[in-house]
């Protein structure tokens, strides 16, 4: 396995955005934010299992961790080989089914979900961290309708605030991007006061 480190919340979010992990361990003791908020944040943009170190021991503080988006919870003190255990466990849950396949054609789009690469007609994609979830989000079922509240959880680990809006932006630029005619779209089809489905 590849280990990449953050010594700060600041910095765990802009190496977790840009490197896209299979897993992250995050201990709640940070030097600059709270860990709770970290997770919501991280969860935004991730689908990754987000696994917490902490010293809070608490069923209040292993509810509100759980509800804002980890997986998995481990107090301190611990042993190495637990951790380990139960980091390969989480990465077993998540790892994707054999005989599945993590490439989607549909047209002239293609879809690699584990290398996070889109191509229209053979030419890259650059999708932001907010489209390349809602993206994630919808081929995992597709012909499916989504409502906008799960959506939004989805997308932003949240149920508070304004799914539709947020979902009307961001589902516009998304098919800007992978639309053929993002006006007269054939993939992501709106359903009136209700949400999306993803028809490939």
């Amino acid at each position: 396995m590849t280990v990449l480190e953050a010594a700060s919340a600041a910095a765990a979010l802009d190496i977790a955005a840009a490197a896209m992990p299979s897993l992250i361990i995050l201990d709640l003791t940070l030097p600059d934010r709270d860990g709770l908020e970290v997770c919501r944040d991280l969860r935004a943009f991730t689908q990754a299992p987000i696994f917490v170190l902490s010293a809070r021991h608490t069923d209040h503080d292993k509810v509100s961790l759980l509800d804002a988006g980890a997986d998995d919870f481990l107090v301190k003190p611990f042993s190495t080989s637990e951790l380990q255990a139960r980091v390969r466990a989480l990465l077993r849950r998540t790892a994707p089914a054999s005989g599945g396949t993590d490439r989607f054609v549909v047209g002239d789009l293609e879809i690699h979900l584990a290398r996070r690469v889109v191509r229209r007609r053979g030419v890259n994609v650059h999708l932001t961290p907010t489209e390349w979830a809602l993206l994630r989000a919808f081929v995992a079922h597709p012909g499916r309708t989504l409502t906008h509240q799960q959506l939004f959880r989805a997308v932003w680990g949240q149920a508070e605030g304004d799914a539709q809006q947020y979902l009307r932006v961001y589902v516009g630029q998304l098919r800007r991007k992978i639309e053929a005619d993002p006006v007269r779209p054939t993939l992501i089809h709106t359903e009136p006061a209700v949400g999306y489905r993803f028809e490939p």
